[in-house]
């Protein structure tokens, strides 16, 4: 099924009985002709170009201890390679369910927690790398404590930051770690913090510091935005900073963020959310660059929604989809997506995707600079399996090519990029591959790469030097022409 969008003079009628332009576009969303296997509740974008899902009991407590699958979706070919998730002690699955998941620098994506139990939730202290190369899981030391929807985050040194979610005996888990595969290897432990929410949007800064949007899965716990500085050593306490003037502070409740393109901006965005059944179209930006950051209010959305996905696209655009103005209803769900552009403060609505997705949905940028949606689970066993994909309008246009560039990037070098269309490049731009879930994203940012000079067939351009601006690991690398239109990326390594 296609759904085209090319009218520049459709008008589409709003419950609020006002009427918003439609954007000139051909872009398209595509159900695929097969579904995915499993529930795609966790996705993340390997080094390899393909896609692992993961979903361990999957919300059905009736699959607790039974064996897990997850695939790799090779989107090219459409197949899908099985992986077992591995074992414990007593040869018993670990379920991955609603664990947490970043990069580390080799580009092995780190996951962590998960579900010992339903109803009421405990979390997993179990932890795991899996191999892009050679598609399967390794386990590793486990956390010092259970995590249940935690988040994880990669620091600027490589190590990988975790926080929040119920322990192994169900309580808030209030003691953050760090996993460090270096010496000493392993999980070291901070003093307690604040109550920071489950699947708290964090994003790392310029700083090293770290920051929570005000989004996260469920109540805030009553803690407000804030700036996280971690200490020196592991036996001194993080310090907090609260970020003033989010409006509808309330309504965080799978709200999503994004550190908006480029990443050195330092501006972060929170999209949208929920408070008990009601979603809100609230938008509001900060400058964390600012001596005194306060969130102001931006633009808001054209459709109040929650549980949506946020995907930074290679246009330095932000294009959102999925969700639903009331809590897992996917009644309510079938919403155009819409754009939102920086540079001018503004939201386009674009065509509507076919599909229905709501809670444990997902959304992720293909290196092709196309987005893929799946996912969707609106009550337990009501599994929405069904994938689709979204073609930017960029892509009906003639696109730059990228001919040759370094495997390889070292920070603070320079590097040459051919391109016969070398001329007309307006930005060249780093893309961190996305891990996500439950409308959290702490991997995902643009990193501007300034253009030293050119000529007629190349670029030279040089990597910043601030390895908490470009996070070391595996990036999407893109050109993009003066009309903003991007170029299929290639894959390098930051390190």
């Amino acid at each position: 099924m296609t759904q085209t969008h090319n009218n520049p003079n459709l008008l589409e009628e709003t419950d609020l009985g006002t009427f918003i332009a439609q954007a000139t576009t051909t872009d398209k969303w595509q159900v695929l002709s097969y579904n995915a296997p499993i529930l795609p509740i966790h996705a993340a974008l390997l080094r390899t170009g393909k896609i692992l899902f993961f979903c361990g009991s999957g919300n059905d407590p009736s699959r607790l201890n039974t064996p897990y699958d997850s695939v790799v979706w090779d989107v090219n070919q459409g197949t899908f390679n099985q992986q077992k998730a591995p074992l414990d002690s007593n040869n018993q699955p670990i379920d991955v369910f609603c664990a947490g998941q970043s990069f580390r620098p080799d580009g092995r994506l780190l996951v962590a927690g998960g579900t010992l139990r339903y109803d009421p939730f405990y979390g997993s202290p179990s932890a795991f790398l899996f191999d892009p190369i050679g598609e399967k899981w390794v386990k590793i030391l486990p956390m010092n404590n259970g995590r249940w929807y935690p988040t994880l985050l990669t620091l600027g040194s490589g190590r990988i930051f975790a926080i929040s979610g119920p322990d192994k005996d169900g309580k808030l888990n209030k003691q953050p770690e760090i996993y460090s595969y270096f010496f000493p290897n392993g999980w070291n432990a901070f003093p307690k913090t604040s109550s920071f929410p489950a699947y708290a949007n964090l994003f790392l800064l310029d700083s090293g510091k770290i920051f929570y949007s005000g989004a996260q899965m469920g109540g805030n716990n009553g803690v407000a935005p804030t700036i996280l500085t971690l200490p020196r050593t592991f036996a001194q306490s993080i310090t907090e900073k609260v970020v003033p003037g989010l409006q509808d502070s309330a309504f965080g409740d799978q709200a999503t963020s994004v550190l908006l393109p480029p990443a050195q901006d330092q501006k972060v965005m929170i999209i949208g959310g929920g408070s008990g059944s009601t979603a809100t179209n609230r938008v509001n930006i900060v400058d964390l660059k600012a001596t005194n950051p306060t969130y102001v209010a931006a633009k808001p959305l054209n459709y109040a929604r929650m549980h949506h996905s946020a995907v930074l696209l290679p246009d330095r655009t932000v294009f959102v989809c999925n969700g639903s103005k009331i809590n897992e209803d996917a009644r309510q769900s079938m919403l155009p997506a819409e754009i939102y552009n920086p540079a001018t403060n503004t939201w386009t609505v674009v065509a509507k995707q076919n599909v229905p997705r709501v809670y444990h949905s997902v959304a992720l940028l293909l290196p092709d600079g196309r987005v893929v949606t799946a996912g969707g689970n609106p009550s337990r066993t009501v599994n929405e399996l069904r994938l689709e994909i979204y073609t930017p309008a960029y892509m009906s246009r003639s696109r730059p090519i990228i001919q040759s560039a370094p495997q390889v990037l070292t920070y603070g070098h320079q590097f040459t990029i051919e391109t016969p269309q070398a001329g007309n490049i307006k930005w060249v731009s780093l893309i961190k591959p996305m891990a996500t879930t439950h409308s959290c994203d702490t991997e995902q940012r643009l990193v501007d790469v300034g253009i030293n000079s050119r000529n007629a067939n190349s670029l030279n351009v040089t990597l910043a030097t601030n390895r908490n601006i470009i996070v070391p690991g595996w990036y999407m690398l893109f050109i993009s022409d003066n009309n903003g239109t991007p170029s299929v990326a290639t894959w390098t390594r930051i390190s």
